[in-house]
């Protein structure tokens, strides 16, 4: 899918200062948490298979250092710019505010067209890519913490620890280096899901005010609301398969090569095997095909979930898009002055800066995990259970009542780690919105104007207690 180029750092830049002039906070202070604090550019060589040199390119940048480690995810992209990843960075600073996790906003990224390179070659850039940030202290679980992001995974991650393990022999907490990683190499249950089911999160909090669903012509809840999905990547992915698990109908899912839709919906995980067995979702049986990607954002429906690129929604299609809410799943999906016209139309947009705030709060949960050097539930899983059989089995002797094996099992199990992330998860979600719905009611703005306003505050603290060095 083509879109617009619209400077996104500059489109960050206006949702801050939307924000910042409903605060009271000090000009100089506003103009260094605006600012990237820091970029770095590098240019490596790649041997080819095939015996030739090719230079490539790369950047890493810190926007905020008011908090360490900094924390941000690193993209392969065949059209990723420094722009781009100074405006992502900006992002990580945000978010990781509004959710409350420790960590100051970074990104990375390498451009690089992944479907031209071999697995080998993507195996030497990565690493040539660690030591060139390993080099310049830019990566180490107390200064600078990557993860996955578009393009990357588990397995990048995985390069990423094992070159910086090899480069950092003996320390201790290596492996919190970087998160998303497999869960052999110290990564977290439930971290792959992570992101998509924030966003689900998101949208089932919203969806949870009768007060801000009535204006909509809607009822409470997710069940029963027409929701088209456009990127089928992990996020995407793991969004739409949760909202079709609360009921809601996927009429359409969208990816690079064009668009399905079935007004009577469609069953993820099959057009997933659809997709795996054919190359591409097209063809697959009881929808309509639809060439051209971007239509699918233009269709009739009462959710709309982006989770794919940046600017898919601008001036020139908005007055063209019909959902009633739209869910940020990718980040900055919508333009600045897209946003501005949806908002006047009623449209409830749920911000990228909370939606898919999912992925940095598991990463974090992931990188406690390596700090502590042990799996969550480890020390007291067994614990619980026995303290739950001792309970039941009292409540059984005074009652006279015995249990189903079913009904016991199901009483007396404890959480595992996968268990205790996703609690985590959606205590971090709920209370995300909980904050920024109020803010949005107490100041009457929208809420992505409410969340850069409570993140912009919390990092404003951040200076105000530490002081500015020197």
């Amino acid at each position: 899918m083509t879109t617009q180029h619209i400077p996104m750092f500059a489109q960050v830049n206006k949702y801050f200062d939307k924000a910042a002039a409903h605060l009271d906070h000090e000009p100089g202070l506003l103009a260094q948490i605006k600012a990237c604090n820091s970029v770095y550019r590098m240019q490596f060589p790649l041997k080819r298979d095939d015996g030739t040199i090719e230079v490539i390119n790369g950047w890493r940048a810190q926007h905020s250092v008011h908090r360490l480690p900094t924390k941000g995810g690193i993209r392969f992209a065949p059209n990723v710019d420094e722009d781009e990843v100074s405006a992502l960075a900006a992002l990580m600073t945000y978010k990781c505010a509004l959710v409350d996790v420790p960590f100051g906003g970074a990104k990375g990224a390498v451009r690089i067209d992944k479907s031209k390179y071999s697995d080998g070659e993507l195996e030497r850039v990565t690493r040539r890519f660690t030591y060139e940030l390993f080099a310049k202290n830019l990566i180490g679980p107390g200064t600078d913490v990557p993860a996955p992001d578009y393009g990357t995974g588990p397995r990048e991650m995985g390069w990423i620890v094992d070159t910086y393990s090899t480069l950092a022999p003996g320390q201790i907490d290596a492996l919190g280096c970087v998160t998303g990683k497999p869960v052999t190499l110290g990564g977290v249950r439930g971290r792959a899901q992570a992101t998509g089911l924030g966003v689900y999160y998101a949208l089932r909090e919203a969806c949870n005010y009768a007060e801000d669903m009535k204006p909509l012509g809607f009822a409470t809840g997710v069940e029963g609301k027409t929701v088209v999905v456009q990127g089928l990547g992990n996020v995407g992915y793991w969004t739409a398969k949760f909202i079709q698990e609360a009921g809601g109908k996927l009429i359409a899912l969208a990816e690079r090569e064009g668009a399905i839709h079935s007004p009577n919906g469609l069953d993820v995980d099959k057009v997933m095997e659809h997709l795996k067995s054919t190359g591409s979702i097209l063809g697959f049986e009881g929808s309509t095909d639809i060439r051209n990607t971007a239509d699918a954002l233009e269709l009739e429906c009462d959710v709309l979930v982006p989770a794919a690129l940046e600017n898919v929604i601008t001036p020139a299609n908005v007055d063209r898009i019909k959902a009633k809410i739209i869910v940020e799943g990718a980040n900055g999906p919508v333009t600045a002055d897209a946003s501005e016209a949806l908002l006047a139309r009623g449209v409830l947009i749920i911000p990228d800066l909370y939606t898919n705030a999912g992925g940095v709060t598991v990463s974090y949960f992931e990188w406690v995990k390596n700090l502590s050097h042990m799996r969550f539930g480890r020390m007291e899983k067994r614990f619980q259970e026995h303290t739950n059989e001792k309970i039941i089995s009292a409540a059984e002797e005074l009652t006279g009542r015995k249990l189903s094996e079913s009904a016991r099992k199901f009483s007396t199990e404890a959480a595992g780690e996968e268990e205790l992330v996703r609690s985590g998860l959606e205590e971090t979600m709920v209370a995300a919105y909980t904050e920024l719905r109020a803010i949005q009611k107490e100041r009457n703005v929208d809420l992505r104007t409410a969340a850069f306003m409570n993140a912009i505050g919390k990092v404003a603290g951040s200076y105000t207690q530490r002081g500015i060095f020197p």
